[in-house]
């Protein structure tokens, strides 16, 4: 492989890492009440999860840890804000700062007093779930803090990591998987636990985890950074701009995060509803950056977008004067660039490539970690065209891995046969990996078209291996 690699050359090759964008609509639901009135003895609760680990990760946490300055010069209180973090990037090795994680180019330190309530090991989809039910018993290690909030309190819950479809990832075990999460939250509201709930979740695909699913009434309203069916962005990266200090050789922030998030440290929250934070978050994640952007999707009870920021995040005494939340924020904003979730870790890769010195040992180590990234999502690529091909043919294969259901509809009718199907094929070709889990779309609708555990196994043994003859026609006839 030639030593002096372009980002043409890189992309070309990661052709099929693209996820093409559809550009839908934006969410046309009507609200569906008026909000509920606000207790001035209502407490504000808080859950704060970044899903990944790793420096490459670096903006997830980044995420998380600025989010607790907000929710904390707002006022909320350590013991109702609880933080899920794998807490591996402040002190790591290439992080150039230690003990100093910022969120954006030449930024404040966000890390200095996030408690993190589970960390390592303990960031996990049931220790999420018993945190939310406020089930101590059901917790595995952690500082043991559960939401024990009540009827008349307030909930706000942040999530940012890495998504696919029907499912958003966590560092360690199982993923967390959009039926799961909503028969949770259901849970919640079946045990008059909270009057409202905000749910804010950066993530691909992430409004996959409520279409079809959120009833409008829980009293709970999400938004998510994208649609059903297209990435999310990474922002502050390596040779974009505004880029991080050059000794950062990754992104610092994520794009829909980071515009809630920068918008709530400049504002008096009092004074901005939460539809007014929706309209300036879909500006800045969908318009100012055209080809690198997303729809902001909203779901559940969209009654609550009247009410305040405030109820939910607390607001800085220091923002009491300001009264605007038009554009003037953000005036360079169309400048800017942004970089594809999913593709983030293999941009970055390319970008340590090139920026080491020609012949020297870093570039030599740098060009095969960049091979091995590309070779090894070429390979998922491979896996599943062949496995599509067994079970439905050549003609159908791509409607397979690439059809989107309806707006409104779920991803798929069967989630445990989602999980079997997603469970087999990595027992038998290996896991896979933050961006093979895309293809969670395909299998879902394997699933959707009848493919059993018998097809799957059968079909995942021939298509990673290899071995398997042009004919695929017996397996094909078993599905009809």
């Amino acid at each position: 492989m030639n030593s002096s690699i372009t980002l043409g050359t890189i992309l070309l090759l990661s052709l099929s890492c693209l996820v093409v964008e559809s550009r839908r609509q934006l969410h046309a639901s009507k609200f569906s009440s008026e909000p509920p009135k606000s207790n001035a003895n209502a407490t504000r609760w808080a859950i704060l999860v970044a899903g990944s680990s790793g420096y490459e990760n670096y903006r997830h946490q980044a995420d998380v840890c600025h989010a607790y300055q907000i929710l904390k010069s707002g006022g909320l209180k350590d013991e109702n804000i609880i933080v899920f973090m794998y807490d591996d990037i402040a002190f790591n090795d290439q992080n150039p700062r230690p003990g100093v994680i910022i969120n954006k180019p030449f930024g404040n330190d966000v890390y200095d007093g996030v408690p993190k309530d589970y960390n390592r090991e303990n960031v996990t989809a049931n220790n999420f779930y018993a945190v939310i039910l406020g089930n101590k018993t059901a917790l595995t290690g952690g500082s043991g803090k559960v939401l024990n909030s009540g009827p008349d309190d307030h909930i706000f819950i942040f999530y940012a990591d890495h998504g696919s479809p029907g499912s958003v990832a966590m560092p360690g075990g199982d993923d967390i998987y959009a039926k799961d999460l909503i028969e949770v939250l259901k849970k919640k509201h079946e045990s008059n636990a909270y009057k409202t709930m905000v749910f804010y979740m950066e993530a691909c695909e992430s409004g996959s985890m409520f279409d079809g699913l959120l009833p409008e009434n829980l009293n709970i309203y999400a938004t998510t950074a994208a649609n059903p069916s297209e990435s999310s962005w990474a922002l502050y990266c390596p040779g974009h701009y505004p880029t991080p200090p050059d000794q950062y050789d990754t992104c610092l922030g994520d794009l829909f995060s980071v515009s809630w998030i920068e918008d709530s440290e400049k504002h008096d929250l009092q004074k901005e509803t939460l539809e007014e934070q929706y309209r300036v978050v879909l500006r800045r994640t969908l318009v100012d950056y055209l080809e690198f952007s997303s729809h902001v999707m909203r779901y559940g009870n969209l009654g609550l977008s009247k009410e305040s920021v405030f109820s939910y995040m607390g607001t800085n005494p220091d923002n009491d004067n300001f009264t605007s939340f038009t554009e003037e924020l953000y005036p360079a904003a169309i400048k800017m660039r942004a970089a594809n979730q999913r593709d983030a870790p293999l941009y970055l890769l390319w970008h340590k490539f090139n920026k080491a010195d020609e012949g020297s040992n870093e570039k030599v180590e740098a060009q095969k970690k960049l091979q091995t990234e590309i070779s090894r999502r070429q390979k998922e690529d491979d896996n599943i065209h062949s496995l599509a091909v067994l079970l439905f043919g050549e003609t159908n294969a791509s409607r397979i891995i690439e059809y989107v259901r309806p707006t409104g509809q779920p991803l798929v009718d069967d989630w445990d046969c989602l999980k079997m199907l997603v469970r087999i094929y990595e027992k038998i070709c290996g896991m896979l990996s933050i961006y093979g889990k895309k293809y969670k779309r395909a299998m879902a609708n394997m699933c959707n078209e009848g493919v059993n555990e018998m097809n799957m196994s059968e079909a995942s043994r021939k298509a990673c291996s290899k071995k398997y003859p042009s004919s695929s026609s017996s397996l094909q006839n078993e599905l009809h």
